[in-house]
């Protein structure tokens, strides 16, 4: 038998969650407007310099290399793992240009939240436990303004913030503690949601009291190898207990 993925709340006052991919089907979106980027930058240099064109793969490349990180950090992992020194100006290029089709992706068709997500957020607020969203994106603001789920947080740390607070990027921890510090919550006390690998690592690092590894890829070993305390498919699995009893999370 699976054992039961539970958060136990008389040992967690805050809970952390990552946005793309955990309170936003945005991950897909994201890897998109990634292709379309740099497939036009492969396809240039191997009409420049007569390489082979290996385009980017949204799957493979995208999870390992991009997913979880910073627009920057992105694009500087994803040229490394192709053995590509960017030049002067590249990496700001072509971070402005992923950008740029995003927020184009997402103002023409919407963004869609993560129903159990928003369920769980409502019940963790019910019972007294405080919500934060976490995200490397600058975006992170209108996307969850445009899923309509920007009520349920308490506190929204970003790429704005991380910007202007100097703070570095998964899998350094540095936004899930800025997360805790607002929410008033020690790091041992806070629970952190994430399905990225470099989220996961981040949560480990800060050695946070839970990191719960949200599987939609079929990567629950890597979720684990990186740090993650438990697996789901899906947030309607995880069940609570404390606090006002121990009913379950409701799907909707």
């Amino acid at each position: 038998m699976t054992p039961v993925a539970q958060l136990d709340l008389t040992r967690t006052a805050a809970v952390i969650f990552d946005t793309d991919g955990v309170v936003t089907d945005t991950a897909r979106v994201h890897a998109a407007a990634w292709k379309r980027v740099f497939d036009a930058f492969l396809r240039e240099r191997a009409d420049r310099y007569g390489e082979p064109l290996r385009p980017f793969d949204p799957g493979e490349d995208y999870l390992r290399h991009v997913d979880g990180r910073s627009r920057a950090d992105g694009v500087r992992a994803f040229l490394t793992s192709r053995g590509i020194a960017p030049a002067a100006g590249e990496v700001e290029l072509l971070a402005s240009r992923k950008d740029a089709c995003f927020l184009a992706e997402i103002r023409e068709h919407g963004v869609a939240p993560f129903p159990s997500t928003a369920v769980l957020a409502r019940e963790l607020r019910g019972r007294g436990v405080r919500t934060a969203v976490v995200s490397a994106s600058r975006n992170c603001a209108e996307v969850l303004r445009a899923a309509g789920v920007s009520g349920l947080f308490d506190v929204r740390v970003d790429g704005v913030d991380a910007a202007r607070l100097h703070l570095a990027g998964k899998p350094d921890p540095a936004l899930f503690l800025e997360a805790a510090r607002r929410l008033g919550a020690a790091p041992e006390r806070t629970a952190v949601v994430e399905d990225a690998l470099a989220g996961v690592e981040a949560g480990r690092r800060g050695r946070f009291g839970l990191v719960v590894g949200v599987d939609r890829h079929g990567r629950g070993r890597a979720l684990l190898a990186a740090g993650a305390d438990l697996i789901v498919a899906d947030l309607s699995e995880l069940r609570l207990c404390g606090r006002r009893g121990g009913s379950v999370v409701a799907d909707l």
